[in-house]
């Protein structure tokens, strides 16, 4: 048993003090490499799983149409510090699996060029997965000129499989949002 009255003698090699200072700093460093890469690893499994109402992305709809009818709707957000004026699209009412084309128009109310971005999301949520993205403004930057106005269009479709999923069933409207941002890319 050890003497509870000798003094206290810390080990002189300090190589213990130095293995946990180093497995320290190295769970300090996988910490802040770990929250430099969620961001893009979030962004990449939600357009993979579309959790949280993140559309698919989709080169053709090669399931067909259904007879089911679908309302979607457009929505629109625009950063404060983003000087842009953007209307969302109209709705359209269609049967499920058709191609459809919509504009958003966006005008940069600045006297220089700026670049935005948008980011989107489909609700209700679980309708994410279903609606699917051919062609979108959204996939890149935009850069408008000053006093600038352009289409920005979107070709999509919900897919068939959607009538499947009974928890979707009474769904008769999906909303496609968007919240544009200025981008700090050149141009901005």
């Amino acid at each position: 048993m050890a003497d509870a009255t000798a003094p206290f003698r810390p080990d002189s090699s300090g190589g213990r003090n130095k293995r946990v200072g180093l497995t320290l700093a190295g769970v300090a460093v996988a910490m802040v490499g770990l929250a430099f890469a969620s961001v893009p690893l979030y962004q990449l499994f939600c357009q993979v799983t579309g959790f949280g109402g993140t559309p698919q992305v989709a080169a053709e709809n090669p399931k067909g149409v259904i007879a089911r009818e679908m309302k979607v709707r457009f929505d629109v957000n625009v950063e404060r510090a983003l000087p842009w004026t953007v209307k969302a699209a109209a709705p359209v009412t269609d049967r499920i699996g058709t191609v459809d084309t919509v504009n958003y128009i966006a005008t940069n109310n600045s006297d220089k060029p700026i670049t935005g971005q948008a980011i989107f999301n489909v609700v209700p949520d679980k309708a994410g997965v279903y609606f699917n993205k051919i062609e979108c403004f959204c996939f890149t930057e935009q850069t408008l000129q000053p006093g600038e106005t352009v289409e920005m269009p979107i070709v999509f479709f919900v897919d068939p499989d959607l009538d499947d999923n009974h928890e979707l069933a009474t769904i008769k409207e999906i909303t496609l949002s968007y919240t544009f941002y200025a981008s700090d890319s050149e141009g901005s």
